[in-house]
């Protein structure tokens, strides 16, 4: 399966994938596209050898004519499947037709709570007592997709939202590869009665 990963920042995730799964098991990470020039995951990409683009938004008309330049580079290179690994822009509609049910997002709250961004800092503003990961299909809202995996973390006393990032970190790394193996196996469906319902075998 050839994977396509788009980033924002600094690519830890990337990392995780290039190094847990790029060659194994039939998966190839294939492309690295980035709406930032100065995004440190480039430098990852680069250094492993996977060709890599930026589509910055501001050289383009609109979202929705970079989005699409985005599509037409990652279908050149035979994307297959596409993982949003801390990639920080929404998806167009256009763009998520061109890879139906085939884009994966981690974030890093336990969905349905704390969508969008800084959903750490929203939970400890919160006062909650479980925090955790989340991998799921990518749909056309903002962390509505339907749910691959999730994990969760008790920290009882939260009060810094860098040391829960810090907690949650090998939890998105461990669930992201693990998702991408579980696609690539064909191990990943939808229940035909609930299609909100993500069925995973091992």
């Amino acid at each position: 399966m050839r994977v396509a990963v788009l980033v924002s920042g600094t690519g830890t995730n990337l990392q995780a994938l290039l190094d847990e799964v790029h060659g194994h098991e039939g998966i190839a990470i294939v492309a690295v596209a980035s709406n930032r020039p100065d995004a440190i995951a480039l430098e990852r990409a680069a250094q492993a050898g996977v060709a890599a683009s930026v589509f910055p938004l501001e050289e383009h008309s609109d979202r929705d004519e970079r989005d699409a330049a985005i599509a037409d580079w990652l279908v050149e290179r035979g994307a297959e499947l596409i993982v949003l690994a801390g990639y920080m822009q929404l998806l167009s509609p256009g763009f998520l037709a061109r890879f139906p049910n085939r884009v994966i997002n981690v974030h890093p709250a336990l969905l349905p709570a704390f969508p969008g961004i800084h959903a750490v800092e929203q939970a400890v503003r919160y006062g909650v007592k479980v925090f955790g990961v989340t991998v799921h299909f990518v749909d056309g809202g903002v962390d509505t997709g339907p749910v691959i995996l999730q994990q969760a973390i008790e920290v009882t006393d939260a009060r810094d939202p860098k040391q829960v990032l810090e907690l949650l970190r090998p939890i998105e790394h461990a669930l992201l590869t693990e998702a991408v193996r579980l696609i690539a196996r064909s191990a990943v469906s939808f229940d035909p009665a609930n299609p909100r319902r993500v069925i995973v075998g091992r």
